[in-house]
């Protein structure tokens, strides 16, 4: 339905236009109202129109190389989502559903094109939203570069490789040492003053088998621990690349849309200008 000019009024882009203003880019866009999870656009549709929100709550996802969804946004009233699509006319990148009842003002090429002509000025708020979209995807950049790689780590361990982790650390440490020193000295002293009465008398040989024992068995233990730490190393060697190689397509893409906006508002400025 045609969107009346109050509530143009009430969207911060648009808060600045005169009456006669307001009136005319009301005759061009549209109110339209969406149903709770409805898909407002999906990835891969032609962004030939964007939306800005006037009211309800609207969540913009993606998909990651993962596989995994991923939210991109949550636009406050006001602000717009899928508008770097629509100035472009290049598919969606992202999808965008409404969580509750919600209204945004829909808003074509021309839509823009017609608010430029009555007031210039205009572009300099459609940049500051689009920046604030910017901003947002350099967060979301950090976000998954941020994944600690002990977190995959561990999530992929089985037990056997935790009950090698562990047992790998208490041997390795001072509490074991001091522990064992105890039972070495309190073991030996126990059987010396027994003499003839002792269970395991000087040379100590029952002694001696358990030793054995337990160096057979913490040997192997160890070298699994070793074992997991080098597949440790790798992974971070992996992830570190994947961050990288993540990062870099991320930059590429920003900045080939940056681009692609600076063209798309430099010929908005060569046409304002043939017009004065």
């Amino acid at each position: 339905m045609a969107c009346n000019p109050e509530v143009l009024k009430q969207v911060s882009l648009f808060s600045r236009l005169d009456g006669d203003e307001a009136a005319v880019l009301a005759t061009q866009v549209e109110l339209k109202t969406f149903s709770p999870r409805q898909r407002i656009y999906k990835r891969g549709d032609m962004g030939e129109r964007g939306y800005v929100m006037v009211s309800g709550r609207v969540r913009v996802t993606t998909v990651d190389e993962d596989h995994q969804e991923v939210v991109v946004d949550e636009p406050a009233p006001g602000e717009f989502f899928g508008f770097a699509s629509m100035l472009e006319q290049s598919p969606h990148q992202t999808e965008a559903v409404s969580l509750e009842t919600t209204e945004c003002i829909e808003v074509d090429r021309n839509d823009i094109l017609v608010l430029l002509q009555r007031k210039p000025h205009a572009g300099m708020d459609m940049l500051a939203s689009l920046g604030h979209q910017f901003h947002a995807s350099q967060q979301l950049v950090r976000v998954r570069a941020n994944r600690h790689p002990n977190e995959i780590i561990e999530e992929r361990a089985t037990l056997g490789e935790r009950v090698a982790d562990t047992v790998a650390a208490f041997g390795g440490s001072w509490t074991f040492i001091t522990l064992f020193g105890l039972f070495m000295v309190v073991y030996t002293s126990v059987n010396v003053t027994l003499r003839k009465a002792a269970w395991d008398p000087y040379p100590f040989i029952l002694l001696n088998l358990f030793l054995s024992m337990l160096a057979a068995i913490q040997a192997p233990v160890i070298m699994m621990s070793q074992n997991r730490q080098d597949k440790k190393d790798r992974l971070r060697g992996e992830l570190d690349y994947d961050v990288n190689r993540r990062a870099h397509a991320e930059i590429q893409g920003l900045a080939h849309k940056l681009n692609l906006l600076g063209d798309r508002f430099g010929d908005i400025e060569e046409l304002l200008r043939s017009k004065a």
